[in-house]
């Protein structure tokens, strides 16, 4: 016997007087909690994954605005790193201002295919026209989705809330805009009341018009899980199935936005790619709102890892933008800040100097000097001994093979000597400086820097 299944279903806006604040779930004086229903859902890794950048939205809201020159500067960076090779597709621009306005004119000229020059705005026909004269053909919007924003920030019914946001996409629809509705708040919406049958809408209107409208799914505060058999409305894995199947959402047009409240800002959006995302939306550095957004660089080694290429990606830009941060707008980047930290692939430990010492492959992630442009580093301090001199000397002046020092080398011993006593009488807390044991090289082992300074000739 055969059985009928059910294709779809009919998911109704519930119009409710009350907001459901789920209060069992965000007691406010409490820490969240995180509950299950443990049901699985599928993995379903899109074939296309790609990235997309909100550096100079929600990035430039959370520090001190950038320059022109400086939004036009990180642009070509990106464009650089991305190589055309489309897996950073586009990036986000305010509009609000004239000098945003006039780096999102000059971006458009510069005529890259990637990344895509697009904008954000609120919901309103009046940001509507900022888009229209600037000729940008694609905007994102802002459609806050829980009932904290509904009722406590629009004073509005969700049936008003869903009505505003429809009347605006029509609008760009009507000029031959593509929309992107973000989807605010999504980790604490009413998922099935609102959020389904407002997409349902959306998907409608993408249909009638032929032009398909992109669904950004918010996390706002960071409060998604990426657990199995976690519930909504925080599972990344039941958002964005439920996108994919309850209201037929492409994964193409799906893009995860997070924020790194919890620490879990890169595993959601991994798991929003494995779950039927086709793009997660990040920032340079992670910089944006409170504890920022989803570092650009963290999610093009997880594309790496999971798609086993970075096609023609020119990965040492990475290196390049964190070090124009620091210079340009003094940016701290914390120092062990995976990937661009300067102390990111340095090790003090004597061990693992040893280790290194034999193979770099035993104690580092990756090549880090053929693709990020950073050479593993070994810090002397008096934890180093004979190993990590050795290996510093080594890293440093970039040996190989057969002219790599040895730890037993006479010569290493002496300069781990003269390590030793800089901290015997305690005063003495930091790490040697290279310029210290430089000298000392020079001194001891002068056949180094001499073939170091004919090379650099």
């Amino acid at each position: 016997m055969s059985i009928i299944k059910e294709s779809s279903h009919k998911y109704n806006l519930q119009n409710v007087e009350k907001a459901n604040l789920y209060k069992d779930i965000f007691p406010y004086s409490e820490v969240p909690k995180v509950t299950f229903n443990h049901v699985q859902v599928p993995m379903d890794l899109p074939e296309n994954i790609w990235i997309t950048d909100t550096t100079f939205r929600d990035g430039q809201q959370s520090m001190p605005p950038y320059t022109a020159e400086q939004i036009i500067k990180i642009f070509d960076y990106l464009h650089q790193l991305d190589n055309n090779s489309g897996v950073i597709k586009q990036t986000e621009f305010f509009l609000y201002t004239e000098k945003d306005r006039k780096a999102a004119q000059v971006c458009m000229e510069r005529g890259y295919q990637f990344p895509e020059v697009t904008s954000w705005i609120r919901a309103n026909k009046e940001d509507f026209k900022l888009v229209r004269e600037i000729g940008i053909k694609e905007t994102g919007m802002l459609m806050s989705c829980s009932d904290y924003h509904i009722f406590k920030k629009l004073n509005k019914t969700r049936q008003q809330t869903m009505d505003m946001y429809l009347s605006v996409v029509e609008e760009a629809l009507s000029h031959g805009i593509r929309p992107r509705c973000h989807l605010e708040d999504i980790t604490r919406a009413d998922f099935y009341g609102f959020v389904v049958p407002l997409v349902n809408k959306l998907m409608e209107l993408s249909k009638e018009a032929n032009v398909p409208i992109k669904v950004r799914v918010c996390d706002t505060l960071g409060l998604g899980v990426p657990y199995t058999g976690a519930a909504l409305p925080r599972s990344v894995q039941g958002l964005i199935h439920g996108l994919r199947n309850a209201c037929g959402v492409p994964s193409e047009l799906i893009e995860w936005h997070g924020h790194n409240d919890f620490y879990s800002v890169v595993s959601n959006s991994t798991t929003a790619w494995l779950y039927g995302a086709s793009s997660i939306n990040t920032s340079l550095l992670g910089i944006g709102e409170r504890t920022g957004n989803c570092p650009l660089e963290a999610m093009l080694i997880e594309y790496a890892q999971l798609k086993g290429t970075t096609k023609n990606m020119k990965m040492e830009v990475i290196t390049e933008l964190a070090e124009y941060f620091q210079r340009a707008m003094n940016y701290n980047v914390p120092e062990r800040t995976p990937f661009v930290g300067s102390q990111f692939n340095v090790t003090r430990a004597g061990i693992h100097a040893d280790g290194i010492l034999k193979d770099e492959e035993i104690y580092n992630i990756f090549d880090t000097d053929k693709i990020l442009g950073r050479p593993v580093v070994v810090a002397v301090n008096e934890y180093s001994g004979l190993a990590g001199v050795a290996a510093w000397i080594n890293m440093y002046y970039r040996l190989k093979d057969n002219e790599k020092v040895d730890k037993h080398d006479p010569r290493v011993a002496i300069i781990k000597e003269w390590v030793d006593e800089q901290y015997a009488d305690g005063v003495r807390t930091t790490i040697i400086g290279n310029n210290e044991l430089e000298l000392l090289v020079e001194e001891l082992l002068p056949e180094i820097t001499e073939k170091r300074q004919v090379i650099a000739s």
